[in-house]
C-alpha cells in the first residue's frame, strides 16, 4: 500500500506500508522520487538509506529535506526503510521479532521492485546509513553482493566490541561471553575478513571527533592491509545531524556514478 504525501518541483515522498511475513506486521518507509519519474518508460537505480539507533523511517526525509532535490540531481530513487529503534539490521540469533536483515534484503527491495520502475539489478542498488545504519549498510552488502553493488557507512558502529551494553546490540546478539562468536562474526569489522574479494564498490566517513571515530579508522587501516579497495574520508564533524546533512550529498554522488559510469 502507498501512501502520498507530498510533490514539489523537485522529488516526489511516498509513504508505503509493507506486509513483512518474517515478522508478521506492517513496516513503514519513505520512497523518494526524483521529479524525471514521470517519464513513464525511464527505469531507474535505488539507493536504499538507513536511519541510526533509536530513529525510524521518516528521519532522514525530515532532517534532510533536500533529499528531494539530490533524488532529482542524482537520477536516483531513495528509499528509507524502518530498522526499529536498535534492531542493527540483523537477522537476530535470539529474538525471532527482529528479523531486519530478511525485511531489508527480501521484503522490502521485493516491495520496491515491484511497485517502482527500479533497475532490478545490483548494478541499480546501493545501501548507506548513518551510525548503526552504516554499520547495517556494509553489513547487509557485504553478506549480500548479489543484491546491492555498492555500498557506504556515514558515522557507522563499525566495531560493535566497542559498543558492549550500550545501543540493544546485547539485545539482539546476546552476551559477550556466551555469545562471543556472534560478537565476533556479526561485526563489519571482523566480517571483512571473510570478504577480501568482494566486488560491492565501498564509501565510508566519519567525523574526526565521532565517537565511532577508532572503529572506522581501524576498519580503514584493516581494509588497506587486506587489499580492500574502497574510499574513506574524514572530516571535521561529530556524531550529530550537521555532520550526516553534509556527508550525504557526497555518498550519492559517489552512487550516482557508480550507476551512470562516463563513458
Amino acid at each position: 500500500m502507498i501512501f502520498f504525501i507530498g510533490k514539489i518541483h523537485a522529488g516526489t515522498v511516498d509513504t508505503v506500508l509493507i506486509n513483512s511475513t518474517s515478522m508478521h506486521k506492517i513496516i513503514k518507509a519513505v520512497v523518494i522520487k526524483p521529479n524525471s519519474y514521470n517519464q513513464k518508460k525511464k527505469i531507474f537505480p535505488v539507493v536504499y538509506l538507513l536511519h541510526g539507533y533509536g530513529g525510524t523511517y521518516s528521519n532522514w526525509i525530515i532532517r534532510v529535506p533536500a533529499l528531494k532535490n539530490y533524488a532529482d540531481d542524482n537520477q536516483t530513487i531513495i528509499v528509507c526503510p524502518d530498522g526499529n529503534i536498535g534492531s542493527w539490521y540483523f537477522d537476530s540469533p535470539i529474538d525471532s521479532n527482529y528479523r531486519y536483515e530478511t525485511h531489508i534484503t527480501v521484503e522490502l527491495i521485493q516491495f520496491i521492485d515491484s511497485h517502482y520502475r527500479t533497475i532490478a539489478d545490483k548494478k541499480g542498488r546501493a545501501i548507506t546509513g548513518l551510525s548503526m545504519g552504516g554499520h547495517g549498510a556494509l553489513y547487509l552488502a557485504m553478506k549480500h553482493p548479489n543484491i546491492f553493488g555498492a555500498a557506504g557507512s556515514i558515522s557507522g558502529g563499525v566495531d560493535l566490541g566497542q559498543s558492549k551494553s550500550k545501543f540493544e546490540i546485547m539485545q539482539r546478539i546476546g552476551d559477550t561471553i556466551i555469545n562471543a562468536a556472534n560478537w565476533h562474526d556479526m561485526t563489519v569489522i571482523n566480517l571483512i575478513e571473510q570478504y577480501t574479494n568482494t566486488p560491492v564498490k565501498i564509501i565510508f566517513d566519519c567525523g574526526n571527533k565521532d565517537i565511532f571515530i577508532e572503529g572506522n579508522r581501524h576498519l580503514h587501516q584493516k581494509m588497506n592491509s587486506l587489499g580492500i579497495p574502497h574510499s574513506y574520508t574524514e572530516r571535521p564533524g561529530e556524531h550529530n545531524w550537521d555532520y550526516w546533512k553534509n556527508s550525504i550529498p557526497y555518498q550519492l554522488l559517489y552512487f550516482k556514478r557508480f550507476f551512470y559510469p562516463e563513458k
